[in-house]
């Protein structure tokens, strides 16, 4: 089943098209009164006001002691191994996510189907695995360092609420399998980069082995982006190139 990514159509989102609904709307948002009146400095105030009386997003729990002393003093010796401990809870769940993601992104194969240059079952199966292979990874070395690999740290906490957008899109029925490697475009980078910083925080704290695990990580994860990039610029040429062929075929 074939579904175009730019398609022309009804597009009634745009003011242009409706200047009197347009006025209308721009009336009624002067109409009412925020709930924190003033401009912008006002509003900037109240958010500074928030930051200094909120919270922290949340703690990394204390290492398990039992059957891990030597791991568990080590972890607590400094500020750097509490960083390193929240930046794997980070890469736990977010790889954890992208084997899901990799999943919808099946789905989407099984409805759309491919094109010439796109990903087949068998790059999609491959990559899901490697992202679970990647969690199974970082909850080993959770579990070494005396750490719950369950635990929801803070840096995880923030790495779902910056990216909760992408599962949204891709398990979004009207969304294709083109528009939905725009999103995993999106979650590769972000990916590439973490563990980038998780091999430079593993090597400063001489954890040799675990930088060396998490390299070769790095490497898979590094093939996947290049994959991502070459599907989205296969499936995007074929587009436009259809859409030049059919604007210019005979009425």
């Amino acid at each position: 089943m074939e579904r175009k990514a730019s398609e022309m159509g009804m597009n009634r989102t745009g003011t242009m098209a409706h200047p009197v609904k347009s006025k209308e709307t721009i009336e009624g948002s002067e109409k009412y009164a925020p709930d924190i009146p003033g401009g912008a400095s006002v509003m900037a105030k109240a958010r500074q006001d928030f930051a200094r009386e909120a919270g922290n997003l949340g703690t990394v729990p204390p290492p398990n002691l039992k059957g891990m002393a030597k791991a568990a003093v080590a972890l607590l010796k400094g500020g750097r191994a509490t960083v390193f401990v929240d930046k794997l809870g980070q890469r736990a769940g977010f790889e954890r996510t992208g084997a899901r993601l990799y999943e919808l992104a099946l789905s989407k194969l099984d409805v759309f189907g491919t094109w010439d240059g796109g990903p087949s079952r068998e790059q999609l199966e491959k990559i899901r695995l490697d992202e679970l292979r990647h969690f199974a990874l970082v909850k080993r070395t959770l579990e070494k360092l005396g750490a719950d690999p369950t635990a929801l740290t803070p840096a995880a906490e923030l790495q779902a609420n910056l990216s909760e957008g992408v599962p949204r899109v891709l398990a979004d029925p009207r969304v294709n399998l083109l528009q939905s490697l725009e999103g995993l475009l999106t979650a590769e980078l972000v990916d590439n980069a973490s563990w980038e910083l998780l091999i430079e925080l593993a090597r400063e704290l001489g954890h040799q082995e675990f930088a060396e695990d998490f390299q070769r990580a790095l490497d898979a994860e590094q093939e996947h982006l290049a994959l991502v990039r070459a599907w989205i610029a296969a499936g995007t040429k074929l587009e436009a190139r259809v859409g030049e062929e059919a604007a210019g075929a005979p009425a």
